[in-house]
C-alpha cells in the first residue's frame, strides 16, 4: 500500500504514478493528519511513503503520525521522496524509523520535482516545471520496478548530521505563520482553510480573511494553492509564480 503526503501535488503525482505501474493501493493521508486518525491499516504488500523533504527529513507531522499508526500485515517499507534539489541524510533519519516501528528498511529514494517552497525559493513556471517533471519519469518508474520486485531502493549515503542541523534551523528560526498576509484579492472563499492540513488556519468571523494560529508546517499548501494569489509571504513572494504540480493522475 502506497501512503502519501502532498502539499501542492508533487509528492501525489509520484505517488499515484508508482501505484499505476505497480496495480497497488494508493491513499492519501490528507485527512488522517488533519483529524490525527491513527487508527491501524493493513496491508499485503509492501509499505511506500510517498511525501516531501522538509529542510532534509520527513516532514514532521509524517513521521509523528507513522511512529503513531500500527501498520499490520506486510514488514517491508520503502520511502520514496521528493525534492528539489537533494534529501542529504533523510534516508537514515527514514531508516531509523523504520526500526522503531519493527518494520524491514528497504530503502529511500530521492525523485527530483518542481521547487514550491516559495517562502525561499523562485517556483518554476508551468513550462519549467513541466520539463523538470518529464526529466523525473523514468527515475520514478525505475524505483516502481523496484518496489515490485522486492529490491532494494538506492540510495545516497552521508548526511545526517547535515539533515540534522537544517531540520533544527528551520523548526527554530524559519517556520512561522508570522509573516503570511492577504491583499485585497482575497474572497473569502476558504479554500486555505481547506487544504492546510494541521487546521492553522480559520476565516475570520468579521471580515472573512484568513488567520494564522501559530501551528504551522511551512508546506505551503495555503499561498499556492489559492486561486486569487491573495496571499504573500512577507515581502518575497509578490512576484513569485504560485505552484501546483501540473500534472495529475
Amino acid at each position: 500500500m502506497i501512503l502519501y503526503f502532498s502539499a501542492t501535488g508533487n509528492s501525489e503525482y509520484v505517488a499515484k504514478r508508482i501505484a499505476n505501474r505497480i496495480g497497488d493501493e494508493c491513499l492519501n493521508l490528507f485527512e488522517r493528519l488533519r483529524a490525527e486518525d491513527h487508527s491501524p491499516l493493513e496491508s499485503e504488500t509492501p509499505w511506500v511513503i510517498v511525501c516531501p523533504t522538509y529542510a532534509w527529513k520527513i516532514p514532521q507531522i509524517v513521521q509523528d503520525w507513522l511512529r503513531e499508526t500500527e501498520l499490520l500485515g506486510e514488514k517491508r517499507i520503502y520511502f520514496v521522496l521528493t525534492c528539489g534539489t537533494s534529501i542529504a541524510g533523510a534516508g537514515m533519519y527514514a531508516k531509523e524509523l523504520a526500526g522503531v516501528k519493527r518494520m524491514e528498511y528497504k530503502g529511500t529514494a530521492a525523485v527530483k520535482m518542481p521547487e514550491n517552497y516559495i517562502a525561499m525559493f523562485a517556483t518554476p513556471d508551468e513550462e519549467t516545471a513541466l520539463e523538470i517533471i518529464d526529466r523525473s519519469e523514468d527515475k520514478i518508474d525505475a524505483i516502481a520496478d523496484n518496489i515490485k520486485n522486492g529490491a532494494w531502493l538506492e540510495e545516497l549515503s552521508g548526511g545526517k548530521l547535515q539533515s540534522m542541523i537544517m531540520n533544527r534551523a528551520f523548526d527554530r528560526f524559519v517556520i512561522s505563520d508570522r509573516k503570511f498576509l492577504t491583499t485585497d484579492k482575497c474572497t473569502g472563499c476558504g479554500q486555505c482553510v481547506k487544504v492546510c492540513p494541521t487546521e492553522n488556519i480559520y476565516l475570520d468571523d468579521k471580515e472573512r480573511h484568513p488567520v494564522w494560529s501559530g501551528r504551522c508546517i511551512h508546506c505551503m499548501a495555503c499561498i499556492n494553492r489559492c486561486a486569487f494569489g491573495a496571499i504573500e509571504y512577507g515581502g518575497v513572494t509578490e512576484k513569485r509564480e504560485r505552484y501546483r504540480c501540473p500534472k495529475t493522475l
